[in-house]
């Protein structure tokens, strides 16, 4: 029997980073290859031209993963951006609570 060890995680590099711990980057390109994908059948069928509908359904896919990532990460940023609002707003909660300041601060919140 092998010992406990851990098989090593399948990570794809790029660049020097691991594409896995990208924020929005799967769900970006799996939104991309699906819209391309249906997009680009879409216009087969409704023009028979295997050329242009190629075109289109590529085009739809940069598109589509662009506006996808783009939208993505700005609304990661403006969590990531609350969240450290919040963590700074209980760092100093934690540092006045029972303190003089606390007790003013409550009565200028009420």
């Amino acid at each position: 029997m092998a010992d406990d060890a851990e098989e090593p995680s399948k990570s794809f590099i790029i660049f020097g980073r691991d594409i896995a711990q990208i924020p929005c980057f799967r769900n970006s390109f799996l939104y991309g290859i699906s819209g391309g994908i249906g997009i680009g059948l879409l216009t087969f069928l409704g023009t028979s031209r295997p050329h242009f509908s190629t075109h289109v359904g590529f085009g739809s896919f940069f598109c589509g993963t662009i506006v996808y990532w783009f939208g993505c990460r700005y609304q990661w940023s403006v969590r990531r951006f609350e969240q450290r609002q919040l963590q700074e707003a209980m760092r100093q909660q934690a540092m006045y609570e029972g303190t003089e300041t606390e007790r003013e601060l409550d009565l200028k919140s009420a």
